[in-house]
């Protein structure tokens, strides 16, 4: 599979200048709602990351001009947007959205994202793993659990999210939808 920089979808700059100008506050029940979900779906994940369910998780994606601190305690999770990400993190993951996605939804292999460079982990390397394999064990689809609170709006918003954020890493959307698939 091929993760080189030129594979890998980049946000539309609309969406990136966007976010530059407009508060984070109104992102945060949205995450919030998205997260209880993934928990209340998926409590394995955080069961399974163990000790590291203790440790801060910084999510930088580079094409976005925000991160994402993510703290997967077994009883109430957060994930916090915010404009840079704090020094009192465990693991610092940073790379394109679609990267991350796919890397979460396992369209994507992490150790080739990882040696091409496309996705560079800072800090405690054991506990990137352990949370990537929590994910990975789960089998999530991480576009579709973070928009189903919405209900029956869910594949409306799925299919613009996906727009937006691009193709998984190595993948064009037409492999997938010849197919009858989705990312995962």
């Amino acid at each position: 599979m091929s993760v080189s920089g030129s594979s890998i979808s980049r946000l539309p700059l609309v969406f990136a200048l966007a976010g530059r100008v407009l508060p984070l506050l109104p992102l945060q029940p949205v995450l919030a709602a998205s997260l209880y979900g993934i928990q209340k779906r998926h409590p394995q994940i955080f069961d399974r990351l163990g000790a590291h369910a203790a440790k801060r998780y910084g999510l930088d994606p580079t094409d976005l001009p925000f991160a994402f601190v993510l703290k997967p305690r077994r009883v109430n999770p957060t994930v916090t947007a915010t404009r840079s990400l704090p020094r009192q993190i465990d693991v610092r993951i940073t790379g394109p959205l679609a990267a991350l996605i796919g890397l979460v939804d396992g369209s994507c292999d992490g150790d080739a994202l990882f040696f091409s460079r496309d996705l560079q982990i800072e800090g405690d390397m054991e506990a990137a793993v352990a949370l990537r394999n929590a994910i990975d064990d789960a089998g999530i689809d991480i576009v579709a659990e973070s928009v189903a609170w919405m209900g029956p709006l869910s594949p409306v918003v799925e299919r613009f999210v996906r727009g937006v954020i691009g193709d998984p890493p190595g993948q064009q959307r037409s492999d997938l939808t010849s197919k009858g698939g989705s990312w995962s």
